[in-house]
């Protein structure tokens, strides 16, 4: 890992930007300011109550961490990324549970097609797999069918989410501008399903979703480590259940050194690698 450096933040704005503003790890380009004041707004908003409730204390707290790549294009660009992320790993424990990165990605064009904002999502987390120096940690199946697995980069397990402005009917994966939000697996380990406080959570944010989105919560949402679970499936969630490319029936991570093939360890029952269940969060 990296030297820990202390964040800079950007371009100072005024009022409760300079605040968000603080919480950037690097530097915000011209552009980055006013999505950062847009998730602000559509987290605090009291009329159209945001569905994850973690997040919204996150930035009520100042636990959340935020981050900008210059081109969603030129990944000659997400080597910028690399650094954010080591830099986050490395101090995200300070800040609380009820934390994560959220790294927003420019783009020159406008609105584009699901797919290529698919494509591109896991063209980034495979990037960042390729070019982590840190071994995958020995507690986290490589197989993307195992109900175990988890994206990891630095030696920690992480859960992504991916938010794009193709995104309209599930507002909660909407956003004017590509992101991507890391949140580093232990957020969750007093949030397990079987756990009264990760069941009472539970029920608030899917109340809270389906007052918020316009289609049903996504069947793919489900609790880590069951048998019926797929993580990879929760992090680039269609807009609609009947889009295409909605469904796929094989994970685009491709782990390395496994020539191409989705696995490199047991799996299901016969699986030695077993975690305590926890709640995904669903935002």
């Amino acid at each position: 890992m990296t030297e820990k450096r202390k964040a800079t933040s950007g371009i100072a704005t005024p009022g409760v930007i300079t605040e968000m503003s603080d919480a950037v790890i690097g530097t915000t380009p011209e552009w980055g300011s006013e999505y950062l004041r847009n998730l602000r707004e559509t987290l605090l908003s009291d009329a159209s109550p945001f569905p994850c409730t973690f997040a919204v204390s996150g930035v009520k707290r100042n636990s959340l961490r935020f981050g900008f790549v210059e081109s969603l294009d030129d990944e000659k660009t997400w080597t910028a990324l690399d650094d954010m992320l080591i830099r986050y790993l490395e101090q995200y424990r300070e800040l609380g549970r009820e934390t994560s990165l959220v790294v927003f990605f420019g783009q020159d064009d406008g609105t584009r097609a699901m797919a290529e904002y698919r494509e591109r999502f896991w063209a980034v987390l495979q990037y960042l797999h390729d070019t982590d120096t840190e071994p995958w940690p020995a507690d986290v199946p490589r197989d993307t069918d195992d109900p175990w697995w988890e994206f990891s980069f630095g030696g920690t397990p992480v859960f992504v989410v991916c938010n794009t402005p193709a995104h309209r009917l599930r507002r909660s994966r909407h956003s004017p501008g590509f992101f991507i939000t890391f949140q580093p697996r232990w957020v969750f380990e007093e949030l397990g399903a079987d756990t009264p406080a990760g069941a009472a959570s539970r029920r608030i944010i899917r109340k809270r979703l389906s007052r918020y989105d316009a289609v049903e919560a996504s069947p793919e949402l489900g609790s880590y480590g069951d048998p019926h679970n797929r993580e990879w499936r929760q992090y680039f969630l269609p807009d609609a259940q009947d889009e295409p490319g909605a469904g796929e029936a094989r994970c685009p991570f491709r782990h390395r050194g496994t020539a191409g093939t989705a696995g490199a360890q047991p799996t299901g029952d016969d699986s030695t690698i077993r975690l305590t269940p926890k709640m995904v969060g669903e935002s």
